[in-house]
């Protein structure tokens, strides 16, 4: 069968000629139909993220959406490693399979399961908003924050602040139900007091994909701004702009912020399971919004470099060949 694979550390993944997978156990086995490029993805497949395989070689893909042996469509994730998700066959837990719901078809289903289920669970499992709470979201012109304008809209937030730096951007997030948007412009000390502003009306909870300067200038500001005793909660989901920031001990003291994170290990495995059956389940009731580029699977080589961070690029199989 052909699947991506990572051939040896520091290596590129390319499309290569392997045999299918064989269940072991209870797995199940999966006729893989769509599987989206995310940057989970990308960094395991780098050896980067703190989930990664370190067994060569390494079949690519943390997650996708196919059919079992009975017919039933399914959205799948974390198949066994060295087996990736982005190939003709994969291999599952059962209990890490959803059914996809009627009316969803396969590629947005593989596009937005993983990037909606960040903001979900950190919105739901991490903060636990409350109806009418202020949600600030850094880093939201990507196609994760997209989805958490949309996905807070959807929960009940009352007030949502979105951050961002491409302009044109930031103004498709007010259609998409933001309030207020502040550009992250060069200028440090104006985006600080821009912050204090929105903490000053009060913001309840912070969910942040970019970590990174923007995030120090935020708790800083929470720290000068904030009310006395009512706590931020600011959940830390993706460090696009920075690994590590400085933060200064005093901010902690200052300030009634709650410092978390969301992600596989700060919330088990089958809550964020649950979680992506809901999200599978809004995208068909509610409208959820995402865009995204269908790639023929035979052409792996040349798009997974590609990078855009505004549209998620989804390799659609053929089937493949019956599984031997």
């Amino acid at each position: 069968m052909k699947a991506a694979v990572v051939s040896a550390a520091g290596q590129a993944p390319a499309l290569a000629d392997i045999a299918a997978p064989r269940p072991a156990g209870d797995e199940q086995l999966i006729r893989v139909r769509a599987a989206a490029v995310s940057h989970v993805a990308k960094a395991r497949a780098a050896g980067a993220h703190y989930s990664a395989d370190q067994r060569f070689p390494l079949g690519v893909g943390a997650d996708g959406v196919g059919t079992l042996a009975d017919g039933r469509r399914v959205y799948f994730a974390l198949p066994r490693p060295p087996h990736g998700s982005m190939a003709e066959w994969t291999v599952a837990d059962p209990g890490l399979c959803v059914p996809v719901p009627d009316g969803l078809d396969d590629a947005t289903a593989a596009a937005i399961a993983n990037p909606a289920m960040s903001s979900w669970a950190a919105l739901t499992r991490r903060a636990r908003l409350k109806p009418g709470e202020t949600v600030l979201i850094n880093g939201a012109t990507g196609t994760s924050g997209r989805l958490a304008v949309q996905i807070a809209r959807l929960l009940g937030a009352g007030r949502i602040v979105a951050t961002g730096r491409n302009a044109d951007a930031l103004g498709e997030l007010e259609r998409l139900g933001a309030h207020q948007t502040i550009p992250l412009g060069d200028d440090a000390q104006r985006l600080e007091r821009r912050f204090m502003q929105e903490v000053g009306r009060g913001v309840d909870i912070v969910i942040d994909y970019l970590w990174g300067r923007s995030a120090e200038c935020l708790l800083i500001a929470a720290a000068k701004a904030g009310r006395e005793g009512v706590p931020m909660r600011l959940v830390q989901v993706g460090s696009m702009s920075a690994p590590d920031i400085t933060l200064p001990a005093a901010v902690l003291r200052a300030s009634a912020i709650e410092l978390t994170g969301s992600g596989n290990g700060s919330v088990a495995v089958p809550d964020l399971i649950e979680t992506i059956a809901k999200v599978l389940g809004a995208a068909v009731s509610d409208g959820l919004r995402i865009d995204f580029t269908p790639v023929p699977f035979d052409r792996f080589d040349q798009a997974w470099p590609q990078d855009d961070s505004t549209r998620r690029s989804v390799f659609i199989m053929n089937g493949g060949k019956d599984a031997a």
